[in-house]
């Protein structure tokens, strides 16, 4: 029997349509929020007092985190194009992405995939001059629905 060894986590690729897809601005410290949960509706029915049935309900989908270190403006720039008054959320416009698990000679094993993202926030580390590290920068992306494929 041949072993299936799990897949590392360090592994990724990210692109997100028009706005990172060149290997060279799209290196990317994590990845976080590829979850989602569907919501349970208790019911009760007439006449049944022993229990509850347990509905489908609506299906939210978390917010995608990405880090990495800041070299370029491409994120705060589509963040920012959100924020412009006279052109509005047009101008940043909504964006498909995926992120994909590589295995280690570099295939794509796994992918999710979403859609209709935007930006909802950026936030850059904080500059210190007593510290050697990289200054990493956060943009978190909304999106309406993440599909797996595999």
């Amino acid at each position: 029997m041949a072993r299936k060894d799990p897949f590392l986590s360090f592994c990724f690729r990210v692109t997100i349509d028009g706005v990172v897809g060149d290997p060279a601005v799209g290196f990317f410290k994590s990845v976080g929020g590829l979850s989602y949960e569907t919501e349970v509706v208790e019911y009760r029915e007439g006449g049944d007092n022993n229990s509850t049935r347990k509905l489908v309900g609506a299906t939210k989908w978390k917010n995608i985190t990405l880090k990495r270190g800041f070299g370029g403006p491409e994120l705060i720039r589509w963040r920012e194009q959100w924020l412009n008054p006279m052109g509005g959320p047009a101008m940043g416009g909504r964006k498909g992405g995926k992120i994909e698990q590589l295995s280690t000679d570099g295939k794509v094993v796994a992918s999710w995939t979403f859609r209709s993202g935007w930006p909802v926030k950026w936030e850059g580390s904080e500059l210190d001059a007593t510290k050697s590290e990289v200054s990493i920068e956060t943009l978190e992306i909304a999106h309406e629905g993440l599909s797996f494929g595999g």
